[in-house]
């Protein structure tokens, strides 16, 4: 029987005594579950401590533990030392960024890459088809990328500080596949990966499916708080660590030098394994006086550095470049082999040819152009007194003040005839703060569409 009398206690969740079956903690595990996917639970509740959960359900101690921990792995739940277990933000729902067409509307929510530029790949297409060893680009050799191929990706990369070889470097299916490869590899369910408090969306989703528990680490407008990480690294147990240094997807905000050192040494003491997707190095190397070195260079063992090529020459093409230290050789190597087996050499040719006949940097040139002209069209109709992030994003963080249902302001500016994703869809954990976020595109009449959106966001 109960130690305590629970008639008129408050707890935030009593689950029925009578639904559960033996063996108890996968029951009260499935129970939990259900309760937070069908919206009993709300994100941020803090459920009952264990014991008191314990006393209620009148079973040991052991056995809400264990039903905790099934759903810790699951996503569904975190827990902080000292502040109890709470249910996790995007437990309840898919974050998804839907690329479903909206016919007649303003678009303002899928990130483009700026296929204007597609010309310049077409003409590339066609000369690797006439290519006299057309047929060795359709086979299984080389799974981890043709010699020459691995040439033009250093090529490629040294223009962003990467010092590597061909044997520490593979080549991929895209960035997504690449961080796919990643936490199958290094990372297994249960294990926990710091991440700045918005980050990006399909990472979140990766990071649900593999049951690995993502723990919001606090920044400013140079990144993710040096201190802070040291403050969960020594609550929690966690392994790694995941940023977007050149433009945090998707604030915007880029990561200083000096704070790459920092928390390169945190990295170091706690032996975190760093994951750092680096997409948008492109329109940072070169023009941005505070970029130096990727993070990648301070920390060679402990890191996997990913350098898509989606946004810099074309996304329909999916590649993506993997640089790692040689204690996670092995590893990547046999993730790559048991989930791709190959990436495409046809695509990665076409990327190099891209590359090496100097095509690629006038692709990147013609896009940092469409991404000035379309943040002045921002900066024109959303003038904001404090301007952080990246000069040439190709997308923009608008902050919106006095809304409390996120979902609901979506479906109103959908009806409206405007798409935008709101804030939430980036939350790795718990905040105060709404805002927005906002693509800014270069679409047909454009100066009205962005006229009318910034009329009904305000």
């Amino acid at each position: 029987m109960p130690v305590n009398s629970f008639d008129h206690y408050p707890m935030s969740w009593k689950p029925d005594k009578k639904a559960l079956i033996r063996p108890f903690y996968k029951s009260l595990a499935s129970v939990l579950e259900q309760d937070i996917l069908n919206g009993f639970l709300a994100p941020g509740t803090k459920l009952p401590p264990q014991r008191e959960l314990a006393d209620f359900l009148d079973l040991n101690f052991t056995t809400i533990t264990r039903a905790y921990k099934i759903c810790e792995v699951k996503g569904l739940i975190y827990a902080i030392t000292g502040s109890g277990t709470l249910v996790a933000p995007n437990a309840a729902r898919s974050i998804t960024i839907s690329a479903d067409k909206m016919a007649n509307n303003i678009d303002l929510g899928f990130v483009a890459s700026f296929e204007q530029t597609n010309d310049f790949v077409t003409d590339i297409i066609q000369k690797v088809v006439n290519k006299s060893y057309l047929e060795q680009l359709l086979n299984y050799n080389d799974p981890t990328g043709i010699p020459h191929q691995k040439m033009a990706a250093l090529n490629w990369m040294e223009a962003f500080g990467i010092l590597t070889d061909h044997e520490h470097l593979a080549i991929v299916s895209g960035a997504q596949n690449a961080l796919a490869i990643t936490l199958t590899a290094l990372f297994e369910p249960g294990n926990r990966i710091g991440t700045d408090l918005y980050t990006y969306s399909n990472f979140i989703e990766l990071a649900k499916m593999f049951h690995i528990q993502l723990v919001p680490i606090l920044g400013d407008q140079f990144g993710m708080l040096p201190d802070e990480l040291e403050k969960q690294c020594c609550q929690l147990n966690i392994h790694g660590i995941f940023l977007m240094p050149s433009c945090n997807n998707p604030t915007t905000v880029m990561i200083s030098d000096f704070r790459k050192q920092e928390l390169a040494e945190i990295i170091r003491k706690h032996r975190l394994i760093l994951i750092e997707d680096d997409i948008h190095a492109f329109l940072t190397a070169g023009i941005i006086s505070d970029y130096k070195q990727p993070m990648f260079n301070l920390l060679p063992e402990q890191s996997v550095y990913i350098c898509g090529t989606s946004k810099s020459i074309c996304s329909g093409l999916r590649v993506a470049y993997m640089v790692y230290g040689d204690a996670l050789r092995d590893k990547i190597l046999r993730a790559i082999f048991n989930i791709n087996v190959k990436t495409s050499s046809f695509d990665a040719e076409v990327i190099s040819e891209l590359i090496l006949s100097g095509q690629a940097h006038e692709i990147v040139s013609k896009k940092k152009q469409l991404a000035q002209s379309a943040n002045d069209i921002y900066s024109e109709f959303f003038p904001l007194k404090k301007k952080i992030g990246h000069p040439l994003s190709f997308y923009r963080w608008l902050p919106i003040q006095g809304i409390n249902d996120s979902s609901q302001l979506e479906m109103d500016l959908i009806r409206q005839g405007v798409r935008v994703f709101h804030s939430d869809r980036f939350l790795s954990g718990q905040t105060t703060c709404t805002c927005f976020y906002i693509l800014i595109r270069r679409v047909k009449n454009r100066f009205t569409n962005i006229k009318t959106v910034s009329q009904l966001l305000r």
